[in-house]
């Protein structure tokens, strides 16, 4: 039973996302991470449907501010591999509870960190980015949490690189989840207005970004990225656990 009025529960939404685009556009991940385990207790209504819509905005947002620092190059193989990531998540959710894979997509994510941190480096070619994208895909459409498996294949990029060229397979691939989840039946008119809620605090905290953005570029990046990671990964567990 939810305890919270209509008023406040609206707010604590708001401001929720308002912190996530922060990150995200500060970072390039971040959103989903911040926002989903918090939303989810305010009304499980606001994830994944209205929070994708609502992400959808901010990587526009991103994508137009930084464009000219997206890499194109193997973009195409990250957005196929969304794509065919997509159809798989929208499979699950019709089949099985998201809690029986989110384990091991935190074990995923925690064994890409540590492999990271120990100095190794998943190589940027065609079979990862396609690999990761599904990955992504997946993540995405089940949980609105689809960003770290790009983000580490991405890491070593300078801040506006990674932030343009994440929010550019974003944007896509959140296009793809939201149609994705309408022919299945699980966004609609009620997801439309439960993202009009977010929308504010998403360009708002999309306004701070712009400066906290220039902060991080001077070697903070990287880390920041690997912390996030870490965290979701972790995250994903202890929600399991619990």
């Amino acid at each position: 039973m939810n305890i919270l009025s209509p008023l406040t529960a609206s707010f604590l939404a708001a401001l929720i996302v308002f912190i996530g685009s922060i990150v995200q556009g500060s970072v390039g991940i971040g959103l989903g991470f911040v926002a989903v385990p918090l939303l989810v207790l305010i009304d499980p209504g606001f994830v994944p449907g209205p929070l994708l819509l609502a992400a959808l905005v901010l990587t526009a947002l991103i994508s137009v501010r930084e464009y000219q620092s997206i890499e194109f190059q193997n973009l195409s193989w990250a957005i196929i591999g969304r794509t065919f990531g997509t159809v798989i998540g929208v499979f699950v959710i019709t089949i099985m509870p998201v809690s029986k894979i989110s384990l091991l997509f935190a074990a995923m994510i925690l064994l890409a960190v540590i492999i990271s941190i120990l100095g190794l480096r998943i190589r940027v070619n065609k079979k990862n980015l396609f690999s990761t994208g599904v990955l992504s895909g997946v993540m995405g459409t089940t949980s609105a949490i689809g960003g770290v498996p790009m983000a580490i294949i991405y890491q070593d990029l300078k801040g506006p690189n990674l932030r343009a060229t994440l929010s550019g397979i974003f944007m896509i691939g959140t296009i793809l989840s939201i149609l994705a989840l309408f022919l299945a039946g699980k966004f609609g008119w009620n997801e439309i207005k439960l993202a009009g809620i977010l929308i504010p605090g998403i360009v708002l905290g999309y306004m701070i970004s712009v400066r906290t953005a220039k902060f991080l570029d001077r070697g903070f990046v990287r880390p920041v990225v690997l912390i996030i990671a870490s965290f979701a990964g972790i995250g994903i567990i202890i929600k399991n656990i619990l």
